[in-house]
């Protein structure tokens, strides 16, 4: 199976896109990074974050755009070809480009260096927990790395998504979670039922990118299920949890092509409506913002 860094290198390039405002109706794919950043400066401004640490920095954007607010910033990614992109990134925008590295959560020696002045007030991690084996540790590891009080924001997959997509992801949900234990004569009687009803062969699988590297559904990319982030959180020692949706969707992922630009617009309408439940259903992704304990 190819590495999580095969495929970000190959998309470093065109990453940036994802955060531009006057993409938000142009991109072929939606822009939901913008959202996230939206939350997030939010989130710093409402706390006051001075020192901020970013594990998986991409390719940059979202670290020019914090230390706009006076935050002190650095970082680090496991794909090298995002590192060189962030760097000329700052560079670009008066900053210093070796306040970014290659490091990797799983492993602190790596980017421990970036500790020296002690720990930051915020730290955050976007697109990172999908691509870990084992939570704990890297929830551990961010951990180390805020003070005591200072409030991380962790992007997870949504799996209570799939209840809303009726593809195969609803499938593998109601299968492997769901009726996780129930026997298996009623587990069979449940698949011959919904399977004719569901598209078994949607989303397609994204084998590769357009260069021909490894696509994402060749990496690790998992979902979380939010009922039961509440526990990893806790059990690595952070409290005050509060969830952020983005990336919302108005009707099934497989009416987009059908409903065409209608779908984007009613897509960003929703983004940040105040329900505080509807995310956990019409949201692919959703932000952890949390407080070490």
């Amino acid at each position: 199976m190819p590495e999580t860094k095969d495929f970000y290198n190959a998309v470093a390039a065109d990453y940036g896109q994802q955060y531009q405002r006057e993409n938000l109706y142009e991109l072929p794919t939606y822009p939901s990074n913008y959202f996230r950043l939206q939350l997030l400066v939010d989130s710093f401004v409402r706390k006051g974050v001075k020192r901020v640490l970013e594990v998986g920095v991409g390719e940059g954007t979202p670290l020019v755009n914090i230390s706009k607010l006076g935050i002190d910033v650095c970082g680090f990614d496991i794909s090298e070809n995002m590192v060189e992109t962030a760097k000329s990134r700052l560079k670009e925008n008066g900053l210093d480009p070796d306040c970014v590295i290659w490091g990797d959560i799983r492993d602190c020696l790596t980017y421990a260096h970036l500790l020296k002045n002690g720990e930051f007030d915020g730290v955050i991690a976007m697109g990172v927990m999908p691509h870990i084996e084992k939570d704990q540790l890297a929830l551990s590891n961010i951990r180390t790395c805020l003070k005591p009080g200072g409030t991380v924001f962790i992007e997870f997959r949504n799996k209570l998504f799939s209840l809303f997509t009726f593809n195969r992801y609803t499938y593998e949900f109601i299968m492997e979670d769901l009726l996780a234990g129930v026997h298996p004569d009623i587990r069979k009687a449940v698949s011959d039922e919904i399977k004719p009803r569901l598209r078994m062969e949607l989303p397609p699988q994204r084998a590769a990118t357009a260069t021909g590297a490894p696509g994402y559904d060749t990496i690790p990319s998992k979902f979380h299920n939010p009922l039961e982030v509440h526990t990893l959180f806790r059990d690595c020692g952070f409290s005050n949890l509060e969830f952020l949706w983005y990336h919302y969707h108005p009707a099934m992922p497989m009416l987009e092509k059908q409903l065409g630009r209608l779908f984007r617009e009613e897509s960003v309408k929703l983004e940040h409506e105040p329900s505080g439940w509807r995310g956990l259903f019409l949201c692919s992704a959703f932000v952890v913002q949390a407080v070490r304990e």
